[in-house]
């Protein structure tokens, strides 16, 4: 990655973001020495303006932010660092630097989408989900119909609990279904936005 230094006197923004929920967790500074220490560490590192000194983010709390993915900006003078935490990321102890509450919410739809995905691309052995994909889509429309009909009894003559434990299934059993076809959850947002009035 050719980043640009110059603007900040040697610095650049890097915003860390939650992987999986999206989340802006907070805003810190890098040189190029935090960056390499990042890229090598896996671990979110920072230069203190403060301190004068690299300070990698959980050195002393172990709230450790644990790099997924970065990105550049198209000027190539900030960064966006997708980032797994183990922990609150501000030193109040909130979940954030900005006072969100950082959960999983409906983002985790996104995550489990990019899980069966991968599971498709590499198709580990020992996975249930190999192990559908290997089934066909036959019978993976099969177990998404099954789901269907017991999501269905669940809400007419079971619980609550059993309902959404059902209904969950059907969710993750219809998305190795898409992804064998060559879809997503994202191309099912796309149709129903289509169709969406006001």
């Amino acid at each position: 990655m050719n980043l640009d230094f110059n603007k900040l006197d040697g610095l650049i923004p890097a915003i860390v973001q939650d992987a999986q929920t999206n989340v802006v967790l907070m805003l810190g500074f890098m040189n190029e020495e935090a960056y390499r220490a990042t890229v090598e560490s896996g671990k979110v590192t920072f230069y203190s303006r403060t301190k004068q000194r690299l300070w990698t983010k959980g050195e002393t709390s172990g709230n450790f932010l644990h790099v997924v993915k970065i990105l550049s900006d198209c000027d190539s003078d900030t960064l966006l660092i997708k980032a797994r935490p183990a922990g609150p990321a501000c030193h109040t102890g909130a979940d954030t630097c900005f006072g969100e509450t950082n959960r999983d919410g409906i983002c985790f739809l996104q995550y489990l989408q990019d899980f069966i995905t991968r599971r498709f691309e590499e198709q580990p052995e020992g996975s249930y989900t190999t192990s559908l994909f290997k089934k066909g889509v036959n019978r993976m429309a099969q177990k998404v119909g099954e789901e269907a009909v017991e999501t269905v009894i669940e809400a007419t003559n079971g619980t609550d609990e059993g309902f959404i434990y059902e209904a969950s299934d059907l969710i993750y059993h219809l998305i190795v279904l898409l992804t064998s076809k060559g879809f997503s959850l994202e191309d099912l947002a796309k149709e129903l936005k289509k169709r969406h009035k006001e």
